[in-house]
């Protein structure tokens, strides 16, 4: 008995219903999965950010049919040479707070019974008598029964103290589930990659194929650009902070790196530690570290590091740094490698569109 097309039609209308009903429920519990999971995102895109980024090292050491202990041991040393990257520079700084510890508790001693002497360099500024003698009549005499100093010890260092405290914990939390999920995802890697790549592919064709690994092509050059150029702007005016004889140049040239890395930032590092030159009277060192740092990452910012991003990602320079600043201010520190890769993408949208 033939079927008739009215039947046909509602056969083909209730496939489709079921079918927007299905991707409905998907789409659902999908949202529902990330709402549950949404406290460790971070943690989970910094772990696939790392493992994009020394994927070409795990390949190194991998094989392709090695045993699960090998998969494991490489996994494991690859994640605790990652941790010890982040930990030991930390823990090295830590420990050299504290052992200068007592002379910052005999600074502030100092000032509260004696107050902050007017520094030599003030009379030499634009207005600097009336700085001077403002100076005089606020900062140079005890402070111990001042208000504001009271204020100060009190709840404030209190509330700051707690607040900090937390936000130590809550990162220590979310740094062990980053590196747990970087182990899983170094140990899975091989077989995980292979299931996305005919996932995309099945999905999304050749094209979106491509362009998944331009996106992670564009996330390991950002990182190229951003921790290896940020590492050799520290060094290079570390080496300014040693010369000028300014205290813990290693430690110095540390925070310099970490300032490096995240854009327009560095200035403010070596900037603090002119002023602390020319605070001491060591007009040319303060010079010296200024003019070295400005070099340093004028062509840093300029030539070396959109020329690493950019041949990565083959992005304009107006795209990286957009992509950096507006990535960064999205997601936060994560967002510095996300916002390249999404650059990309409109890139290749856009060239596909001119074909």
């Amino acid at each position: 008995m033939p079927i008739s097309p009215l039947a046909t039609k509602d056969s083909e209308d209730r496939k489709r219903r079921q079918r927007a009903a299905t991707l409905a429920l998907y789409a659902g519990l999908v949202a529902l999965a990330l709402w549950i999971i949404r406290s460790f995102i971070p943690a989970m895109v910094w772990a696939l950010v790392i493992a994009i980024v020394v994927w070409p090292l795990l390949q190194r050491l991998s094989s392709p049919k090695q045993s699960a202990l090998r998969s494991s041991v490489v996994a494991l040393a690859l994640t605790t040479v990652v941790g010890l990257f982040v930990v030991l520079p930390i823990v090295g700084v830590f420990t050299q707070a504290l052992h200068e510890m007592h002379h910052l508790i005999h600074w502030a001693t100092d000032i509260e019974e004696n107050g902050i002497a007017v520094p030599l360099f003030v009379t030499q500024l634009p207005f600097g008598n009336q700085i001077a003698q403002w100076w005089q009549a606020n900062l140079a005499r005890p402070l111990a029964g001042s208000p504001a100093f009271l204020e100060l010890r009190g709840s404030h260092v209190a509330t700051a103290g707690s607040h900090f405290g937390t936000l130590a914990l809550r990162g220590a939390v979310h740094f062990g589930f980053m590196l747990l999920t970087l182990f899983v995802l170094l140990r899975t890697g091989p077989q995980m990659s292979e299931q996305a790549v005919k996932a995309v592919r099945r999905v999304f064709g050749a094209d979106g194929t491509h362009l998944a690994i331009r996106m992670a092509a564009a996330v390991r050059g950002t990182v190229t650009g951003l921790v290896v150029v940020g590492l050799g702007e520290g060094a290079l005016i570390g080496a300014s902070y040693f010369a000028t004889g300014l205290p813990h140049p290693a430690e110095l040239g540390f925070v310099t790196a970490i300032a490096a890395m995240l854009p327009f930032c560095a200035p403010i590092a070596f900037g603090a530690a002119a002023l602390w030159l020319f605070a001491h009277g060591q007009v040319g060192g303060a010079i010296a570290v200024l003019a070295t740092g400005g070099i340093v990452v004028f062509l840093a910012e300029h030539f070396v590091r959109p020329g690493l991003i950019g041949s990565a990602t083959r992005l304009p320079f107006l795209l990286v740094l957009f992509g950096i600043l507006g990535g960064a201010e999205t997601f936060g520190l994560v967002g510095l490698f996300i916002g390249p890769a999404l650059m990309t993408v409109l890139t290749v949208l856009w060239r596909e569109a001119l074909r």
